[in-house]
């Protein structure tokens, strides 16, 4: 089972808000796991129980320890509570770090690491910020080493990493992510991950005509698409790219909302008008779109958007 794709219905999409985005937001906005998630996490877990016996079994051979922190990172996604996913993601850690001992060009490794750090972080509170610049560091020494790395993964890890944290105190940057986003897609431009992520990215930054654009190229690659990712093996992420594609097609055609008064309904208003950016990421925070396996990054994404705008608003 291919779970190692995006799948998080809560990795948007999600690092500290944005982390605790990178994989949260998706449950929120869906309205809970897609159907056959039940399945989908019974099969997360058979593949980590038999990656893990092969890796305990070579312990020594490189792919067996890539192939565990990728399962290690699948199965957390599924994890019921806080203790039982930092101790997946430290196990896939802990595969990726002593590969990396063995192989510092194991992209990998690296590429793993940076996804089990995102898993990490998203049972760490306050302390997944100091986990983002890690997690920046590893994915892009993955994609140093290899761009191509799951259907441009590196690339669209850091594209998510940039899109998602917050522009003031943390890495958030829409040029970098803009970037990085375009650089996945013309990595892999029929992988529907890639695509989904600009057009999420485009409606957040209220993009619309970028988001038509991008819409009209995914509804060219979808049928190409259905015929090339078949089977059990993407079965989740096929659960995950639907309903994101409804959302985002929902999204479009929504008529534009009125500009917001200083003083909103809940009591919450920007500090100064010097803080407007500031203001909409609280706004952002209340209607971010959700996403699918770099999608688990996005839980720890949006904690550390959180934390930013508990600082710049205030409530009356």
């Amino acid at each position: 089972m291919r779970l190692a794709r995006p799948i998080l219905w809560g990795f948007y999409p999600t690092l500290l808000a944005i982390c605790l985005n990178f994989f949260a937001s998706a449950n929120q906005a869906l309205g809970g796991p897609p159907a056959g998630a039940t399945e989908f996490a019974a099969a997360a877990r058979k593949n980590l129980s038999e990656a893990r016996t092969r890796h305990r079994t070579e312990p020594g051979d490189a792919q067996a320890a890539w192939q565990f922190a990728r399962a290690c990172f699948d199965a957390a996604e599924f994890a019921t509570n806080r203790t039982e996913r930092a101790q997946i993601a430290e196990e896939g850690i802990a595969a990726c770090r002593q590969l990396i001992v063995r192989e510092p060009n194991s992209a990998p490794g690296h590429y793993y690491l940076g996804m089990n750090l995102g898993q990490l972080a998203r049972t760490r509170g306050l302390g997944a910020l100091k986990i983002v610049d890690e997690m920046q560091r590893e994915f892009s020494a993955a994609r140093d080493l290899d761009a191509h790395l799951d259907y441009g993964g590196p690339e669209r890890n850091l594209g998510l990493l940039y899109r998602d944290a917050p522009a003031v105190g943390s890495i958030g940057s829409r040029n970098k992510a803009r970037y990085h986003l375009e650089r996945a897609a013309l990595i892999a431009p029929d992988y529907p991950e890639n695509r989904l992520n600009l057009v999420e990215a485009y409606l957040k930054w209220s993009d619309r005509n970028g988001a038509r654009r991008e819409l009209r190229t995914i509804e060219e690659l979808w049928p190409s698409a259905r015929t090339n990712f078949v089977g059990q093996t993407w079965a989740a992420s096929w659960a995950d790219w639907e309903q994101r594609l409804k959302q985002a097609k929902k999204k479009v055609e929504e008529p534009p909302k009125a500009l917001e008064s200083p003083r909103q309904k809940d009591g919450r208003t920007c500090v100064s008008k010097r803080r407007s950016a500031e203001l909409q990421l609280c706004v952002n925070l209340q209607t971010s779109p959700a996403q699918s396996r770099s999608s688990a990054l996005r839980p720890v994404f949006r904690a550390e958007a959180r934390l930013w705008a508990g600082r710049i608003c205030r409530c009356y």
